[in-house]
């Protein structure tokens, strides 16, 4: 049941608890008044009733109403005097509910009716709205408490969704800042090569030459447009962004030889070339392979870690497994890299799981198929 479900319900409890308590009013003072039910203070528990039922004008008419009809009229008018109380002391408002209760007491002192507050037992009503004003108070502190705590998980809720939206922003950014570099590695190649057979254009036939000086000029504009693109993705001229050291192709092995120089028990197993898978493949394997030796540190200290890498094709395959461990003594903060990483793995059209493998391993496993060659769609470049 849902908290507006929960409310809705309350609300109509609410409602049968003042229409009972109204309706035993009625027969209370009927009671009291030979049977006559068209009598003021039948008229004047109906009027209470509905103000409690209603709450509409200022706050304090239900208030005044309902001590002045129980100052008159003693116990026929004392269960709707607890509702108000109650209300009054869930809403914070002490003071006043104190002032009704004595105020109702003091009335019956003075005015004396057919069944007044201080009998059969002198005190038997007033534990009765002292009851009635501790509940309030009660019930007021939870559902202040309840609120609160509902706002901190919505809080917590959107600050999580906002924390993993940039995750992916910034993992997106990322994937298109390291194919820039690829790119850009292997567009330089292109406009070198091309610009010095350029300048032999003598010994080659003129549509060559012509093709050659076309070539050249394509790719240094190439070149531009992923600069130009890389910048709008880094906000701009930033000099931190602008300090930032390219990423290139580095083999997973180094990672692995990285731990093991931190002490960690790593095990490697690589099937295939990596020429056989794209660029970017590559790189998403070797941030596979970091944020699972990151979090195998973190998590389960000492515990050995076994990496499996296949290039394939027709797909590249990452699987990284570790026996349960102690956790880092130092608490490091989680982070959102597994956001990021899914994020990437599902850019490039494959799929990422990461949890318990069996016998108390964790296991994180990506597959990304490798993309179909242009002949096998039935058309040529």
């Amino acid at each position: 049941m849902g908290r507006k479900e929960s409310q809705k319900w309350v609300t109509y409890g609410r409602y049968a608890l003042v229409v009972l308590l109204t309706l035993a009013a009625v027969q209370n003072g009927a009671s009291t008044a030979e049977g006559q039910y068209l009598a003021p203070r039948s008229g004047v528990a109906v009027l209470c009733g509905a103000a409690l039922l209603l709450r509409r004008g200022h706050w304090l008419t239900a208030p005044v109403l309902v001590t002045a009809a129980t100052g008159l009229w003693g116990w026929a008018m004392l269960p709707l005097l607890l509702v108000v109380l109650f209300d009054l002391a869930a809403h914070r408002r002490t003071g006043v509910a104190f002032a009704c209760a004595t105020v109702a007491l003091a009335g019956n002192a003075v005015c004396q009716p057919d069944v007044p507050l201080w009998r059969p037992q002198q005190y038997g009503s007033s534990l009765f709205l002292l009851l009635a004003l501790v509940g309030g108070l009660w019930m007021g502190n939870r559902r202040r408490l309840v609120e609160a705590l509902n706002a901190r998980v919505e809080h917590l809720r959107i600050e999580r969704a906002l924390r993993e939206r940039a995750a992916r922003d910034a993992e997106r950014s990322a994937i298109a800042a390291e194919m820039h570099d690829v790119l850009a590695h292997r567009l330089s190649l292109i406009a070198l090569h091309t610009g010095v057979l350029g300048t032999t254009h003598s010994d080659l036939p003129a549509p060559v030459a012509e093709r050659l000086t076309l070539l050249r000029a394509a790719s240094t504009e190439a070149l531009a447009d992923l600069r130009d693109v890389l910048g709008a993705l880094r906000g701009g001229p930033d000099p931190a962004c602008a300090a930032t050291p390219a990423p290139v192709l580095r083999d997973v092995q180094e990672l692995a030889d990285q731990a093991r120089t931190a002490g960690q028990h790593v095990g490697m197993t690589v099937e295939g070339r990596q020429e056989h898978a794209p660029a970017a493949h590559r790189l998403a394997v070797f941030r596979l392979v970091q944020e699972a030796l990151t979090n195998a540190r973190k998590h389960a200290a000492g515990a050995p870690v076994d990496i499996r890498v296949d290039y394939g094709p027709p797909a590249t395959l990452v699987e990284v497994t570790n026996t349960p461990g102690a956790a880092a003594e130092e608490a490091v903060p989680s982070g959102y890299g597994m956001v990021g990483l899914r994020e990437r793995v599902t850019a490039l059209g494959g799929h990422l799981t990461a949890g318990p493998g069996g016998a108390g391993r964790w296991r994180l496993a990506a597959r990304i198929p490798h993309p179909v060659p242009t002949e096998q769609n039935g058309t040529r470049p």
